[in-house]
């Protein structure tokens, strides 16, 4: 990530108490920080990520869109969009499937993004493979454009 020398913070996101958004960080639209949730310096944070009481996220890590940790959960390296993650450090427990329902999203895309899912994480592919299976699934679900996307980018690594 390149820094940007600004922090920004995007519309309709709700903060609670306590927060901290470190120097240039780039944040969203619709996002939920809960009290005590802590970025430090060059995070970005995806539209509708939901970040749980006293998350942590470690410097240049990236968490994508639809997202959701629990209470304290560590991130020292990028959540997947649509993934659900909670532990020190955080480990991935399936997708947000009911803030994706909230969202409007229907049944069937919700089942694509499942199977991605199960292909990141319990394929036994490598990450290597498992994002070009993923990437050549986007190609007819556009919902998984914006996984393919984020796993192409990811610096850090993911949480595996």
């Amino acid at each position: 990530m390149q820094d940007a020398g600004v922090t920004r913070i995007g519309s309709d996101n709700w903060i609670m108490a306590y927060v901290h958004v470190a120097h240039d960080c780039q944040v969203g639209n619709h996002a939920v920080f809960a009290n005590a949730a802590t970025l430090a310096g060059h995070v970005h944070v995806g539209d509708y990520a939901v970040l749980g009481g006293f998350t942590g996220a470690h410097q240049f890590v990236s968490i994508g869109a639809h997202s959701i940790t629990g209470v304290a959960t560590v991130l020292l390296q990028d959540l997947p969009p649509y993934v659900m993650a909670a532990g020190n450090t955080a480990k991935p427990f399936g997708i947000n499937s009911e803030g994706l329902k909230r969202r409007g999203f229907a049944a069937a895309k919700i089942t694509t993004i499942k199977r991605a899912y199960k292909t990141l994480y319990r394929s036994g592919l490598a990450l290597a493979e498992a994002r070009r299976k993923i990437a050549g699934q986007a190609v007819k679900s556009p919902e998984l454009r914006v996984l393919a996307d984020f796993l192409e980018r990811s610096q850090r690594g993911i949480i595996r």
